[in-house]
């Protein structure tokens, strides 16, 4: 895989990271269904790439298998590629992502990204529920066995004693995900393209992506430093009414950092009406002011400063709303922000 000239004309890239977010009043197979519905609407409207976060043992969030969701939306879909964000590898056995993914490509040919995480992303107990042992950091290991379930006789690669059917020649474009400059380093090392969680930890935005540029080597994958950076978006027709749909999404914040409690993502009315004290309500216009929340012209500048200081080659939005129509909402609102070109086919720019 090398990287080719970028066929975007104008203006920054754009992708959407989806959690599946389960809102008051619905479920967790709404939450899916509604996943599906927003891919499906935003399909048209020029973004590269839709990915599907991995999480377990959150209420509030539905997205805990990824490759079958992103069947799913690659099968409702015909412009985006859609991929992981990632599949968490200590959580897996990497035959199985190899089977799962190879699968998923051979199906969806030249439409799927394989995101990777080095961390599994949850609680012990859920880590132990997942992989059955605990403690052992053996990420190294295990992304080099995943690789030789994708490798062929024909390239000389080591040929591993057990087939992954389909993954042998059907490997998509890998990307190594990260919030620390250390996952950046590794991605560096390994060439590969890199995925940042800003959403999750915007202190280590820069510091990660100046430790991924400063380690890149090039490699069979990848020529050149390619960095997407996952930021929470949320556009609406005016500022007031941005902040409202941001509301829960803070207050959800606040009380899984105050009582350890997550439950569904609260409506906007119910985060309207929390009774919050001024130490809370400080900290929840200190989350939103971290985020590109506002209406087009606000998200505009806020964007360009983002892009600016990151040198971000995409910005993958993260829409943590309440309701799918909200959602899509603010993702054309971001579409025309940027200009993308609507109904193209989303090649992407970072790989073959």
């Amino acid at each position: 895989m090398t990287e080719r000239q970028d066929p975007v004309p104008q203006g920054p890239r754009l992708s959407v990271l989806d959690f599946s977010p389960v809102v008051s009043g619905s479920g967790p197979g709404q939450a899916l269904r509604d996943s599906v519905t927003v891919a499906e609407r935003v399909d048209r409207l020029g973004y590269l790439r839709y990915w599907i976060a991995e999480h377990h043992n959150a209420p509030n969030i539905a997205s805990c298998s990824p490759p079958v969701l992103i069947d799913r939306i690659a099968a409702a879909t015909t412009h985006m590629r859609i991929g992981s964000g990632g599949v968490m590898l200590p959580n897996h056995s990497p035959l199985v992502v190899a089977e799962q993914f190879g699968t998923l490509e051979a199906l969806h040919p030249g439409r799927i990204d394989m995101g990777i995480g080095r961390a599994s992303g949850t609680d012990p107990v859920t880590a132990r529920a997942l992989r059955r042992t605990t403690g052992t950091d053996d990420f190294a290991e295990r992304f080099a066995e995943l690789m030789g379930y994708f490798a062929t006789p024909a390239d000389g690669s080591p040929v591993l004693p057990v087939t992954a059917v389909p993954a042998q020649g059907n490997r998509p474009p890998l990307w190594l995900l990260g919030s620390s400059p250390n996952s950046a380093q590794v991605a560096g090392m390994l060439g590969l393209p890199f995925a940042f969680a800003h959403h999750f930890s915007p202190e280590n935005t820069i510091p990660s992506l100046k430790a991924y540029r400063s380690a890149f080597t090039p490699s069979a994958d990848l020529e050149r430093p390619y960095a997407i950076v996952a930021a929470i978006v949320i556009v609406a027709d005016t500022d007031e009414h941005a902040e409202w749909l941001a509301g829960p999404m803070a207050l959800s914040s606040l009380l899984q950092r105050t009582t350890g409690i997550t439950g569904p993502y609260p409506s906007p009315e119910e985060a309207a009406a929390y009774p919050y004290t001024p130490q809370e309500r400080a900290y929840v216009a200190q989350r939103v002011d971290a985020h590109l929340i506002g209406g087009p012209e606000k998200v505009r500048a806020k964007m360009a400063d983002f892009l600016d200081r990151t040198g971000a080659d995409e910005l993958m939005s993260v829409t943590l709303i309440h309701g799918p129509d909200d959602r899509v909402r603010s993702l054309e609102l971001l579409a025309e922000i940027a200009a993308l070109p609507s109904h193209g086919v989303a090649v992407d720019p970072a790989s073959v």
